[in-house]
């Protein structure tokens, strides 16, 4: 379970700039929650907030009711994260890359080569599990980023805009193992501007933008709330000025 509240990231400077601003939602087990948001709305801050990558300001962050500011070590123990530009080592293979990653959350022995083999054949990665990263194509290293994530099998997992710049077809095989993910009952949160990813992956939604959340809830719970007739409709409805609409 993922408990952000009142959640705020400023970055300082000649003139203070509001990342995030009084953030608060609340993601459960066994449910994809998405944070649906145009291009810089605030929601690649606020998930490297969740992973530990970035430390708020203000307001807290429990993963599995741990701090993620008190305790980031547990937190990133318990979190897999990813997102569409998650480097590789380039002269690593897919399998030396989970050892490697294995090894860092203290998994050792036969317990680690056999994650890794589950992993390897979880994701049909066995024609090119041995293969450095470099020569991969961008399927195969979006494949080997996802069993890096999972390697230690953490109950919480954070993607953020996955299926940027993928092609279709990878797209739509990503978007088919973050839904097989679900059935684990973990948890996991999912930032996109992707309609169609997030009304199949989705249980809930929270729409971000200019660092606030607009409105939260079901994707009904929406469509009622903004009278819209579908998601596109209702995000616009959220984030798009009453000005800007008529102009």
């Amino acid at each position: 379970m993922i408990e952000v509240t009142a959640l705020r990231k400023v970055y300082r400077g000649k003139e203070d700039v509001v990342a995030v601003d009084e953030v608060s939602f609340r993601a459960e087990r066994g449910e994809i929650f998405g944070l649906l948001g145009p291009n810089g709305a605030g929601k690649t801050t606020t998930l490297r907030m969740i992973a530990t990558m970035l430390r708020p300001t203000s307001g807290t962050v429990k993963v599995d009711g741990v701090d993620a500011v008190a305790d980031p070590p547990e937190v990133r123990g318990r979190i897999g994260f990813l997102s569409s530009n998650t480097g590789l080592y380039e002269r690593h293979s897919p399998r030396e890359l989970l050892e490697t990653f294995g090894a860092l959350h203290g998994l050792r022995g036969q317990a680690l080569k056999r994650r890794i083999d589950e992993l390897i054949q979880t994701f049909h990665m066995e024609s090119f599990a041995d293969r450095y990263c470099g020569l991969l194509s961008t399927g195969q290293r979006q494949k080997a980023s996802i069993a890096r994530a999972l390697v230690h099998d953490p109950p919480v997992l954070v993607f953020d805009e996955p299926t940027s710049g993928l092609d279709v077809l990878v797209a739509h095989t990503l978007v088919e193992q973050i839904a097989a993910l679900r059935a684990d009952s973990r948890t996991i949160v999912l930032s996109s501007h992707i309609m169609p990813e997030v009304e199949r992956l989705c249980d809930r939604v929270a729409v971000i933008h200019q660092g606030k959340i607009r409105a939260s809830g079901s994707q009904a719970e929406l469509l009622t709330q903004t009278g819209a007739e579908s998601l596109e409709q209702a995000f616009f409805a959220l984030v798009q000025p009453k000005s800007e609409e008529a102009a």
